[in-house]
């Protein structure tokens, strides 16, 4: 059996990360993370806030005050609910005589110096 030996004439092919490139990647992976952690707040409270409005809607309220009373109500207890207040909630009926609450708002996160990063959320009772 005859060994394998690297002839000096040619090269080895090395791998692996050089430090360049653990750098870039580092930054990418830590600036990801940093966004990541300040946009995660706001998609809780669109979901929150979805979570509420299903349920108002799903009570069939009488008047529109009564929508945006029992929003309000639902705002003191949810303390993640900052963005939106009753009065910025739409509320309709649909041909089923059935109450429609739509929402919007425009959420704008501060990442870095002169940059921002603005999400419009938008939704309606289901």
């Amino acid at each position: 059996m005859r060994s394998r030996r690297c002839s000096p004439s040619l090269p080895r092919r090395q791998r692996g990360l050089t430090l360049i490139g653990l750098l870039f990647w580092g930054a990418v992976i830590a600036t990801s993370a940093v966004v990541l952690m300040k946009v995660f707040p706001t998609v809780l409270e669109y979901y929150t806030v979805q979570r509420v409005v299903d349920r108002i809607a799903s009570g069939n309220p009488a008047t529109v005050p009564q929508v945006r009373q029992e929003f309000d109500r639902a705002t003191q207890v949810e303390y993640s609910i900052q963005s939106i207040k009753g009065g910025d909630l739409t509320v309709t009926k649909d041909n089923n005589d059935k109450v429609v609450i739509e929402f919007a708002w425009d959420k704008e996160i501060d990442l870095f110096g002169p940059v921002y990063l603005t999400i419009k959320y938008r939704g309606k009772s289901r």
